[in-house]
């Protein structure tokens, strides 16, 4: 979840800037200024050690915003050829997260250590808790050897002093997957062949050496183009701001968006669909089947754990059936999700039907540089009804609960939710597919972020305010029809 940080506010300010360069037309004068701009001659280094290193920073994190890899970045090229890519290139590149390096800290190697707090007591439960005798007591204290110690943390949880302390690294500590880690430099380097591109590292990293490359500046160009350009909003973005989701969806338009589509919609087929193909395996035997419409968790089937693959929902995401209907609709618009999601990034370069992906904090960014308040927009008209259930997608819960609900009682229904992604889980979840069972329930639903959608590190709300926002919304809407399932 994205809170206002002073990582957020800078990544935020950066993207602002660049957005409004590119709206008066001087985009690559302005890239090639943004840094000194923002830290001119003789300004305070609030976050750095000197002006320089904060204006490498700032440089870095343009090259992100302006959708392009750091990692690629040879130091000499002006930001100014940075832009003139993203004016020119046919599509963006297809990787999500990049590291912005002069931002790293490169922070100590994370362990299990014991701190001076240790009594060197008789009980010694910690040698007795730890399973991999990496525990000793030494000179009167305990000792843990870092060859043997499996960062399991029983050692911390039983010390009656607390003396016992794990020194995090907020990136590699936030990865489900271990798909981010410190190279040769000493700098966090992602391994996209198991990266989720979740976006837990960027939410996390203090420093913000993590950032998403985005795709504004082609949506930009979209929307200067000829072509009818749709906006796709998850109903998440109800919980983003006061104004809810019909004045946002005014504020789209107003930022230049043809056409704003509800993707409640395409949430209410995913709700039939994986109704219908959860009775159908429950009909042939299988003991459970996980949801589908969390991105990352669908990266993380493909690329870290397979074997839970044939338990996993074949249904398309609610984005996917929203931008099927908006392209049968217009075959020649240019369509653009609006999400909360990094990883909706990465499922969108895999759907024929969508264009472009932009999260919330790039549309805020949108509107701050536009000058739109959307709280003094109208109310927009989406032409279409979604369910209360369809709405609710975007919070822990509310993907297994809408089968459930469209099931109408006559499906054996025992609802089970994984809140946020963690080794744990997923070690669980592969114990689940060996054995070819969950014992917590038949429909496991699974949520990378915590809290849901509203905890995805595209989000800029507070989460629980966001998560109020949505369940308000959401009462608004009737329950979903039921499915037949015979």
């Amino acid at each position: 979840m994205q809170t206002e940080t002073n990582t957020v506010l800078l990544r935020r300010e950066v993207m602002v800037r660049l957005i409004k360069s590119f709206l008066s037309g001087n985009l690559e004068k302005a890239a090639d200024d943004l840094p000194f701009d923002m830290r001119p001659k003789n300004a305070d280094a609030p976050f750095r050690c000197c002006i320089h290193s904060e204006r490498a920073v700032l440089r870095e994190r343009a090259i992100a915003a302006l959708g392009c890899s750091v990692e690629d970045d040879d130091d000499k090229t002006p930001l100014s050829e940075y832009a003139r890519r993203a004016l020119t290139r046919e599509k963006p590149d297809d990787t999500v997260l990049t590291v912005v390096e002069s931002a790293c800290h490169g922070c100590a190697a994370g362990r299990i250590y014991v701190t001076d707090l240790c009594q060197g007591c008789v009980a010694r439960p910690c040698t007795t808790a730890c399973a991999f005798g990496a525990i000793s007591v030494q000179n009167g204290r305990s000792s843990i050897d870092a060859t043997k110690c499996k960062a399991c943390t029983k050692c911390m949880q039983v010390c009656p002093y607390g003396a016992i302390a794990k020194i995090k690294v907020p990136c590699e500590d936030s990865c489900p997957v271990g798909a981010i880690a410190k190279n040769d430099a000493g700098h966090a380097q992602i391994n996209s062949a198991r990266c989720l591109s979740c976006g837990a590292c960027l939410a996390h990293c203090p420093f913000g050496a993590v950032a998403e490359k985005s795709q504004m500046i082609d949506i930009l160009r979209a929307i200067k183009s000829d072509k009818k350009v749709v906006a796709m909003v998850a109903p998440a973005v109800a919980g983003q701001m006061a104004a809810g989701i019909n004045k946002i969806a005014s504020a789209l338009i107003k930022a230049g968006f043809d056409r704003v589509a509800d993707v409640g919609v395409g949430a209410d087929i995913t709700t039939a669909n994986e109704t219908v193909d959860f009775a159908e395996r429950m009909k042939r035997g299988d003991k459970f089947m996980t949801t589908s419409c969390c991105a990352a968790y669908r990266e993380m089937v493909k690329k870290n754990m397979p074997e839970i693959a044939p338990f996993m929902s074949e249904t398309g995401t609610p984005m996917h059936y929203t931008a099927e209907l908006v392209k049968k609709a217009d075959p020649d618009c240019v369509t653009v999700f609006v999400g909360p999601c990094v990883a909706k990034r990465r499922e969108g370069f895999g759907d024929e039907n969508v264009d472009f992906v932009m999260d919330f904090e790039e549309m805020a960014a949108l509107f701050e540089a536009a000058g739109i308040d959307p709280a003094q927009c109208d109310e927009y008209d989406f032409g279409t009804e979604t369910s209360k259930q369809a709405r609710n997608f975007a919070v822990t819960g509310g993907v297994a609960e809408s089968v459930r609900v469209a099931a109408g009682g006559k499906l054996d229904i025992r609802p089970t939710c994984i809140n946020g992604l963690n080794p744990k889980s997923v070690r669980e979840m592969a114990m689940w597919a060996k054995k070819g069972e969950c014992p917590l329930g038949n429909i496991v639903e699974v949520m990378v972020c915590e809290g849901g959608c509203v905890g995805g590190a595209g989000c800029f709300a507070n989460q629980k305010t966001a998560a109020r926002g949505v369940a308000n919304y959401a009462a608004k809407g009737a329950d979903v029809k039921t499915v037949e399932t015979e």
